[in-house]
This record gives C-alpha cells, sequence and structure tokens, in this order.
C-alpha cells in the first residue's frame, strides 16, 4: 500500500472510531449498543473496510464494492453502507487532491467522473447490504442492470436520501454544516467526542433523518428531528457537556426501545470526521510542488 494510501486508510478508521466515541442517541456508540449490534462490530468493520476503501487508483465503484464484500466477511452484517458510499469518493479525492485544502475540488472531479461501471458494482453492494426499506424504483434500481453512470443513479435518489444528495452537491452537507459545525465545537469542548456529538446533532435537527423515513415514515423522522433540534441547544447551553449526558442516553435509550436509528446523522458524522481528518493530515504529492 502507497504512503498516501496508508493515510488514507488511517484517516478512515480514525474517523469511525472517533464517532463512535459520541453517544449519539438511536445510533451503536462507546455508551450503549442497539439494534442487535455492539461497537466492536463496527470497529471491525472500519479495520476490514478501510484497505478496499483506500486502494491507490481504484474506481469508486470497485472500493464501494470491495469494501462492503470485506465487512460482510468480517462481520457478516450492513453496519457501514452509507459510510462506504460517502466515504469512497472522498478516499478517491484524496488520492488526487495535491494537499489537505483542495479535497473538495478534487471531490467533484471524482463525482463529475463516475460512469456506468461504477453504477454497477455499486449496485451490486447495495444489493449485498440490503438496507432496510430499499425497496424499489422505477427508474434506475439497484436489482437491475445499470444504464446510467452512479453520478446520475445517486440523482435520482437524492430527493428521498440524504447519502445520494451528496453525490449531486459535491458533498455540501459535509462541508457546508458538518466541518464547520466540527471546527466551532473543538474549539468550545475539550473533548472531541462532544464535538462529534455537535455534528451529529446538527444533522438530525437540520433535516429529517432519511434513514429513519425510508424505514419507518416522514412523521417518525420529524418527531426525531424536532426532539434532535432541543439536544442540540441543551448542548450548545451547557456549561460542561457531560451535564446532558444522562438525559442524552434515555432519549437514546427510548429510540432504540422503538428501533428508530438515525443511520443518515451518523454516516454523515464519519463522512465529516473522515474529510476533517483528509484535510489535516494529508502530505502533499510527491513531485506536487
Amino acid at each position: 500500500m502507497s504512503s498516501r494510501a496508508q493515510s488514507v486508510a488511517a484517516a478512515f478508521v480514525w474517523a469511525c472510531l472517533a464517532e463512535l466515541e459520541a453517544p449519539k442517541p438511536g445510533n451503536v456508540h462507546a455508551f450503549a449498543g442497539g439494534h442487535r449490534m455492539t461497537i466492536d462490530d463496527f470497529v471491525r468493520s472500519a479495520d476490514t473496510a478501510a484497505a478496499p476503501l483506500s486502494a491507490a487508483g481504484a474506481r469508486v465503484g470497485a472500493r464501494i464494492l470491495a469494501a462492503v464484500e470485506a465487512t460482510f466477511a468480517a462481520v457478516g452484517a450492513n453496519t457501514n453502507l452509507g459510510i462506504i458510499l460517502l466515504c469512497a469518493p472522498l478516499a478517491a479525492a484524496a488520492q488526487m487532491a495535491v494537499e489537505g485544502p483542495q479535497l473538495r475540488a478534487a471531490l467533484g472531479r471524482v463525482l463529475r467522473g463516475l460512469d456506468i461501471e461504477d453504477a454497477s458494482l455499486a449496485f451490486r453492494a447495495i444489493m449485498k447490504a440490503a438496507p432496510a426499506g430499499l425497496g424499489h424504483s422505477t427508474r434506475h434500481d439497484v436489482s437491475a442492470p445499470a444504464t446510467v453512470s452512479l453520478l446520475q443513479a445517486m440523482a435520482e435518489a437524492a430527493d428521498r436520501d440524504r447519502v445520494a444528495r451528496q453525490y449531486t452537491t459535491d458533498f455540501a452537507d459535509v462541508f457546508g454544516l458538518g466541518l464547520p459545525v466540527f471546527e466551532a465545537a473543538l474549539n468550545r469542548h475539550a473533548e472531541q467526542k462532544w464535538a462529534t456529538l455537535a455534528v451529529f446533532l446538527s444533522f438530525l435537527a437540520t433535516f429529517p433523518d432519511s434513514h429513519i423515513a425510508r424505514k419507518l415514515g416522514a412523521e417518525t423522522a420529524a418527531g426525531v428531528q424536532r426532539e434532535a433540534k432541543k439536544f442540540q441547544t441543551k448542548l450548545h447551553t451547557a456549561e460542561q457537556p457531560a451535564e446532558i449526558l444522562p438525559t442524552l442516553l434515555a432519549w437514546d435509550a427510548a429510540l432504540k426501545a422503538e428501533g428508530i436509528n438515525p443511520g443518515t446523522s451518523a454516516d454523515l458524522t464519519v463522512a465529516t470526521l473522515f474529510a476533517y481528518r483528509l484535510r489535516t493530515v494529508l502530505p502533499p504529492l510527491p513531485n506536487s510542488g
């Protein structure tokens, strides 16, 4: 593995583990498992997916499929499809960008270069992962052969899936919301887990979580969004973030008891942490100057 690929893989693992440290309501984290999964499942998933996701020179679709297949071989479950779909283009962009600040520009080039083969490989990965509430689409259904590029397929789903929407906006939610919130919260809180929680709550409070909406309906997603806004305010106004932990964990338990998992918000949180790490640790490419 090249030194750049190693840096990307390490950044991916760091992002996944950092996200697990935050007490994200309804999601698996270091304080509590849930949805028949444990934190160990996600740690093994991160370690296993890192290398195929970061393979030097690989197409985005190949990264997605290889990472999903490696995850299933390790844990036998869909723990990270959304994370992989978001982080594969970022990993490819990191291997194009001369240095960290150029990451989003490189990402735009990666997304516009996606083709039918990328779509075909990504469709295979999605079918293998079989996410809850997948359903069927009248156009560009993942169970049928791909006939358009992966970017075009994501555009078809962008109005109902926040992960797909990132492909059509050069990851606007990650770069426009997640990263500014994370960086501001890092300046406010000594512990990184609270900055990570701030990112998660910002996503959950700003728009209905599309995983919840797909699985349980728009009304349930809207209700979780309203509650997230309250906790977002509590976190922002607390003198010590740990003050809100008991009520936060009570909400966490209540969500899990009802089978509610804000999975899209968690996936976007990992992507935000991954982008942050890539921008801060990537060295210049050889012969770039």
